[in-house]
């Protein structure tokens, strides 16, 4: 479907791509430090059955980086913001799928709080809505010391953090594909944008936002996740009500690439299910 004139600036600023023209949409929200390539092991599956919409965040993958803004950035809303924008741009008719990783998690949640009429259903690929442990009640992964740790190192020796985070998050060989494509987006990142968007991720708080959702939600959970414990996918599908929780014999925090039969399987089987009134 062609884009009106007005919409040409979000269609270039986050590189929107769409796949088919017919049946219902589902839109892909990227993680930290990738893009929408890192979706490509998924699409495929869906390519004869849904229109398919991918996009960059501004600052990632080949989006603009000349409409990056630090201010409207340094929050999750600002990302939330990006979402809203593309989908309208595209006029996306009601009844959207939303297909989200890692902290695109909390941002779709953010999207979906502001326009619940927008997306009939979510998927949320290794949600975590605080990095940070905040005990005794709440186990996010990480100390505080760490992530203020890593932007130092990002300021240090950026393609040195680029290269330590990677196998952190696939929990793979520095050597394997999954790793090096990780890599690769990593330092493909500006610097200066990868570290608003990193402090973004690892210091916002939306476990308060979880019980605004009104979205049917299917929660995949990553069985050994440094990044998402255990113990966070389910604090997240206690406080989303209505939401379904399927944890995956996976190691590591993108399933959709390192295990893509696995998700694409609970994906096929979350959509063919009657939608659940939240």
């Amino acid at each position: 479907m062609p884009l009106a004139s007005a919409s040409l600036s979000i269609n270039v600023r986050n590189n929107v791509k769409v796949i088919g023209n017919a049946g219902p949409t589902m839109v892909y929200a990227h993680g930290f430090g990738c893009n929408q390539n890192m979706w490509d092991r998924i699409t495929p599956a869906f390519a004869d059955t849904h229109r398919q919409v991918l996009f960059d965040y501004v600052g990632s993958g080949k989006s603009a980086l000349s409409a990056f803004d630090a201010t409207r950035y340094a929050s999750l809303q600002g990302y939330a913001q990006d979402l809203i924008e593309v989908c309208d741009a595209l006029a996306l008719p009601q009844g959207v799928t939303l297909v989200c990783h890692s902290v695109s998690c909390s941002i779709g949640i953010l999207a979906s709080i502001a326009r619940p009429e927008l997306f009939a259903r979510m998927i949320l690929i290794g949600p975590n809505p605080c990095f940070l442990n905040d005990p005794p009640h709440y186990a996010g992964g990480f100390e505080k010391s760490d992530l203020e740790g890593l932007l130092d190192l990002m300021d240090q020796n950026y393609l040195g953090w680029a290269n330590y985070l990677a196998p952190v998050v696939s929990a793979q060989e520095a050597s394997s594909p999954v790793t090096a494509e990780l890599s690769d987006s990593f330092c493909s990142t500006d610097p200066v944008v990868a570290k608003v968007f990193a402090s973004a991720t690892f210091f916002s708080d939306n476990r308060t936002d979880l019980d605004r959702v009104t979205v049917p939600t299917l929660i995949l959970q990553h069985r050994d996740d440094a990044l998402a414990p255990l113990t966070v996918g389910n604090y997240v599908h206690e406080h989303l009500q209505g939401s379904t929780l399927r944890v995956l014999d996976v190691a590591g925090h993108c399933g959709h690439m390192s295990h893509p039969s696995l998700v694409i399987h609970e994906m096929q089987s979350f959509l063919s299910q009657d939608l659940p009134q939240v």
